[in-house]
């Protein structure tokens, strides 16, 4: 459950190196990159206290992973939620991955759906692939292949060559109709977002 758990996690929101840390956080997220967990735990725990979210995001990582600390999903939950709370991307990403997978909460494809929203929004390319999978599955929400299509051109976009072959995927069971209109709202979302794609 540990290995499969750090695969998982891996594989969608430990964006560490992506992650723009804030000036009080950088030393917790350098101590965590080099494996000094303790030392992590040490600076984080305060700034978490004081509501800093991305030491909120951090102490979560940790509980959520066993890292200095033992596992604790209501401890990473907790942790989670005040980040996510304050549009945490990672956080919020994070929080959708236990709730899909039912770690420290009632599984709810919901919950994990409206999650990956909010980081997908945020720009978080491994939460627009999620999102994009559950509306393409209709987990959490209704199926729709445009939204699916929309979500995973809009993370190719960003740079996630996965997304791009899923998108080309689905474009082959999507009539031309659906795919303008997926592409009109692809466009949309980037018009709206041209800061942050600006830092690509």
């Amino acid at each position: 459950m540990h290995i499969n758990r750090l695969a998982v996690l891996a594989a969608l929101c430990l964006t560490l190196s992506s992650t723009v840390w804030s000036g009080d956080s950088l030393t917790g997220q350098e101590a965590y990159n080099s494996g000094d967990y303790q030392t992590a735990l040490t600076e984080w725990q305060p700034l978490a206290e004081e509501g800093f979210a991305d030491a909120q995001f951090g102490m979560g990582l940790l509980y959520a992973n066993g890292f200095g600390v033992s596992i604790d999903d209501d401890l990473a939950l907790n942790w989670y939620q005040l980040a996510a709370d304050q549009g945490h991307a990672e956080a919020q990403c994070s929080l959708a991955v236990m709730y899909s997978n039912g770690w420290g909460v009632t599984q709810s494809d919901e919950e994990a759906f409206k999650w990956y929203r909010l980081a997908a929004e945020a720009g978080l390319t491994q939460a627009q692939t999620s999102l994009a999978k559950m509306y393409a599955k209709g987990r959490g929400t209704g199926k729709d292949m445009v939204e699916a299509h929309r979500w995973y051109s809009i993370a190719s976009g960003l740079g996630d060559s996965g997304a791009a072959f899923k998108r080309d995927s689905l474009a082959a069971k999507m009539s031309a109709v659906e795919l303008s209109e997926s592409d009109r709202l692809t466009s949309i979302w980037i018009d709206g977002h041209q800061n942050l794609l600006a830092h690509q």
